[in-house]
């Protein structure tokens, strides 16, 4: 890998826009460490399909001997942007930077088909808009309270809709909307007070799984913490930065941290591992921003897991019993991109009563990866069934995740073989706890 390419070097296929920064691409120093860590290489085999053979790619593009074609964003988008090389990497390089500004490149200058175009276009749009996101989460409850979704899928007719109808199989049971209200703006701290949080409630947590985002606001109170919800917040931009477009998420950043500082808030909470991750980089991603470089770095400083801000200091209050044989997923986001795996396993310890089992391979991807597992089903359910394997060796009655996306895959993964695991994120539990009940 580190021979050079005999073609002589030209003009950059990259723009100036955020461009991949050369100095991150040569603290690479191919040494292979990260090769053992990248699902991509072991599942597919390929060099290409590397984090050493995805920074020799953006090198190449960089100085001009090779151009953005099928070939270089076909690996480029086949990385599942899981960090787990910048966890194995000895030379501290910042993968996910290299590969986000080269998606940004590929998503300005390649050119997708239609029919993939249009469908990147569905599916960034859906997600990040609340607008579509409410009416969508009405009319899919409606499909399946009243048997639709039975009938639909015993006729076998969500063949025909391709992308569309594999989308399907991942629906989880919509709650009802009215879960989405009982939410306050401002919750109080109870006992004594430990500070004044924001919580983002995000874009699929807050229509899919609301109920993670009840019962973090609930811990949160019961921990000392006054918690305020700012109505005015939307997406994040996560999954937007992930795919390419930087411009649009950029946007969303900049909304996110106007919502937050109105707020008044001493820190950002947040339960998604995804948003996350990148909440604590819009630092990275608006550092050339003149009016928003300084309140971004100040913005990221902020934000921490909800599990973080738990684990910190003893948890308050009474806990009951919850008698469950856990185990816990490491989201890749929350275990290589923002570093944090010890505190959710830290909480789950702490309630009485449940027998924890270490998953193995607990932070080899589930494949869920934002939207990868509907850009590219068939590596992803490659990922997945790994994932299930593990899940089955541990005897686990729960499986825990700090992320809606991983929470989505792997309960479809469950459902695939059969089994009867529950998914459920760390606050969830530690409700259940609190309250004295069990779901």
């Amino acid at each position: 890998m580190a021979v050079q390419s005999a073609v002589k070097s030209g003009p950059s296929a990259f723009d100036q826009l955020d461009p991949p920064d050369k100095e991150i691409a040569l603290d690479c120093v191919h040494c292979g460490f990260c090769l053992p860590t990248c699902p991509t290489y072991l599942v597919l085999g390929n060099e290409m399909d590397s984090p050493r053979g995805r920074i020799y790619l953006i090198r190449e593009a960089s100085e001009g001997r090779i151009g953005l074609t099928d070939n270089f964003a076909k690996h480029m988008n086949l990385c599942l942007l899981c960090r787990a090389c910048e966890t194995a990497c000895p030379s501290g390089v910042k993968f996910g930077f290299l590969m986000e500004s080269a998606r940004g490149q590929i998503e300005r200058h390649y050119q997708y088909s239609p029919s993939t175009r249009r469908f990147r276009e569905l599916v960034l749009h859906t997600f990040t808009d609340l607008g579509r996101l409410r009416a969508i989460a009405g009319l899919l409850r409606f499909y399946q309270r009243v048997g639709l979704q039975t009938l639909v899928r015993a006729s076998g007719i969500l063949r025909l809709f391709g992308r569309l109808g594999q989308m399907e199989a991942f629906l989880p049971a919509i709650p009802d909307g009215r879960l989405r209200k009982e939410l306050s703006d401002v919750l109080p701290a109870k006992g004594e007070r430990r500070g004044r949080v924001g919580l983002l409630i995000g874009c699929v947590q807050r229509f899919f799984f609301p109920q993670v985002n009840s019962a973090t606001a609930r811990v949160l109170s019961e921990n000392g913490y006054e918690v305020v919800i700012p109505p005015d917040q939307g997406c994040c931009g996560s999954l937007l930065v992930h795919e390419g477009d930087r411009e649009r998420g950029k946007e969303l950043a900049r909304k996110t941290i106007d919502a937050f500082e109105r707020a008044r808030v001493d820190l950002v909470v947040v339960n998604a591992a995804g948003c996350g991750s990148i909440m604590k980089e819009y630092w990275e991603l608006l550092h050339g921003d003149p009016a928003y470089a300084q309140r971004a770095d100040a913005f990221s400083k902020k934000v921490r897991d909800v599990s973080q801000l738990l684990a910190q200091a003893p948890l308050n209050g009474r806990l009951h019993p919850v008698k469950r044989t856990v185990t816990y997923h490491d989201a890749c986001h929350l275990a290589h991109g923002q570093k944090v795996r010890q505190e959710p396993r830290t909480i789950l310890k702490a309630i009485p009563g449940i027998r924890f089992v270490e998953l193995a391979e607990s932070d080899f991807c589930c494949g869920s990866a934002g939207i990868y597992n509907l850009l590219h089903p068939e590596p992803a359910q490659q990922f997945l069934d790994r994932k299930i394997e593990r899940l089955k060796e541990t005897g686990a009655e729960v499986v825990v995740s700090g992320n809606p996306g991983c929470s989505l895959q792997i309960e479809k993964g469950l459902k695939q073989r059969g089994l009867d695991i529950r998914v459920l994120h760390p606050v969830e539990l530690l409700d259940w706890s609190y309250r004295g009940t069990e779901g």
